[in-house]
This record gives structure tokens, C-alpha cells and sequence, in this order.
């Protein structure tokens, strides 16, 4: 009981989840919650970064291609703010090509996943990065 109380109370972590697709930003928030994070969703850049000066998430997971600002305008507007580095930002994306990965880990993503991705490959990358919500013990 004492411990399932403990859990309850431990703090989650906030995960910005930007795309423009309805679609996957509800599919990633879906699992990020059974996940026990705190999520936050934003359909462009720009959207994203208001998000970032109310409560900086302690992850982003980042589409490439949005409108209004996409995921490398992102990135450059995090570093002119000085807020590289914190938050992690899990760059999302179609694209395989390996010069694309190149550039978003070059303009400052943590990590790179493809769409479309599952609850496995999102614990792992959260788990990897050292995100992951652990219940109290």
C-alpha cells in the first residue's frame, strides 16, 4: 500500500510532443501517458516554443517537417533562447536518409527516431536518454 503511495507521488516528467499530424501527436501522447509522463502538445514550432517558455518539458519529441517553424527552426530558436541542451529533443521522422540525421543531431536532437514508431522503441529512447518514470521503491 505505502508503496503504491510512493508512486503516485513521485514527480513525472513532461514530454512536448510536436507534430502536426492530430494523428501522431495522439498516438505518442497515448503512450507517453500509459508511460506515466506529463505531456503537452503543440501542431507547429511555433506553438512548441510558447510551450517551452511555460514549463520547459524535460523531453520534446520533434517533427521535422511543420508548418510555421519545422523541427530545425525549432532547434535554432531553442539555442538563440539558450535552452539547448535541457530539454531532450527526440527528433522524429519519414525521412532515413542518413545526411538528414546528420543535420538534426548537428543542430542539437538528443536522439532520431522514424516514423512510425511504438510503445517499445519510445521507452527505450526515453530509457536510453535516462528519462525514464520509475515507480518509487
Amino acid at each position: 500500500m505505502l508503496r503504491h503511495l510512493l508512486s503516485r507521488l513521485s514527480p513525472r516528467k513532461l514530454c512536448l510532443v510536436a507534430d502536426q499530424s492530430a494523428a501522431i501527436r495522439n498516438a505518442a501522447s497515448s503512450i507517453l501517458r500509459d508511460l506515466r509522463f506529463h505531456v503537452a502538445e503543440a501542431e507547429n514550432g511555433h506553438e512548441a516554443l510558447v510551450k517551452c517558455s511555460q514549463r520547459r518539458p524535460d523531453a520534446i519529441f520533434l517533427d521535422a517537417r511543420m508548418d510555421f517553424s519545422d523541427g530545425f527552426e525549432f532547434l535554432k530558436a531553442l539555442k538563440d533562447r539558450g535552452i539547448a541542451g535541457q530539454p531532450k529533443i527526440i527528433f522524429c521522422t519519414t525521412e532515413r536518409d542518413p545526411s538528414h540525421i546528420a543535420r538534426a543531431i548537428e543542430a542539437g536532437a538528443h536522439e532520431y527516431l522514424i516514423k512510425p514508431f511504438d510503445r517499445s522503441i519510445l521507452s527505450a529512447t526515453l530509457d536510453k536518454l535516462g528519462l525514464a518514470n520509475r515507480p518509487a521503491r
